[in-house]
């Protein structure tokens, strides 16, 4: 594993990190792995595109068009189905910049494959991931990591400053595969609030579980956007499983009914 083991010392990070992700709700780390890490990663998962993908549940494969095999977008629980992708979630320098920044321990919750398809990827809707997590208190982030060239055409992520200091925002249901609730009253003043997060192969972008963001389409007819989303908790948080359980299963429901799984 050429991604570095947990760093003992927390100085090991800038402290310009935790100052981004505090007062912004996010922080911005152009390169946090080089070309090398970033081609070992597209490597490891047209592997398990290839080989694992066909035995995993059904609940954790998304494609824009489930009858064409082209156009993967998501996969839900990658470090359950893959050991390197296991080593690279728990036991790497993205675990250890988790709890630096969270200045606490945390725990893995979920690692997932993202992908919006050249023509066809489709929009992220605003939202809070906090909204999903069911957490007391609501401490935890996501980490999202660039394995292509990200720009307004592909669908950049879209942040608004300091959203994190504001609560939760209401949801209600997209019917967007993936990213299933939505801010219902997202608006002109929120858009106008944006901050575009363009990206390079190897940039990390981490935000906390109440930043607001969001993405567009894939409006390149030729370039995906691929990318990598880690989240973590923090240890101290307790979740609502039986909320999370019942919530997963209903939806769950609710896509086979609607042919989308």
């Amino acid at each position: 594993m050429a991604f570095g083991i947990k760093p003992p010392d927390p100085t090991a990070f800038p402290a310009d990190y935790k100052q981004q992700f505090d007062e912004l709700g996010y922080a911005r780390i152009p390169g946090f792995i080089n070309t090398d890490e970033v081609a070992m990663i597209h490597g490891c998962l047209r592997r398990v595109i290839a080989e694992v993908v066909p035995t995993m549940p059904v609940a954790d494969v998304f494609y824009e068009d489930k009858a064409d095999k082209t156009s993967l977008k998501q996969l839900i629980r990658l470090y359950q189905h893959d050991d390197f992708f296991e080593q690279l979630y728990l036991k790497s320098r993205f675990f250890a910049l988790a709890e630096f920044l969270l200045g606490r321990p945390v725990v893995g919750r979920n690692m997932q494959y993202f992908n919006k398809p050249p023509g066809i990827g489709q929009p992220t809707p605003p939202h809070q991931d906090g909204y999903y997590a069911k957490l007391t208190p609501i401490e935890g982030m996501t980490m999202w990591l660039a394995l292509e060239d990200v720009d307004e055409e592909n669908g950049c992520v879209r942040y608004i400053n300091g959203s994190h200091r504001r609560g939760v925002r209401p949801h209600g249901k997209t019917g967007t595969l993936g990213f299933s609730q939505g801010i219902t009253d997202y608006g002109d003043e929120d858009r106008a609030a944006e901050v575009c997060m363009i990206a390079r192969p190897g940039d990390l972008l981490v935000h906390h579980a109440l930043t607001i963001h969001r993405a567009d389409a894939n409006r390149s007819t030729t370039r995906s956007r691929q990318a990598l989303g880690f989240i973590y908790y923090s240890a101290r948080a307790r979740e609502d499983e039986a909320a999370v359980r019942k919530y997963q299963e209903e939806l769950t429901k609710e896509m086979l009914a609607a042919g989308k799984l």
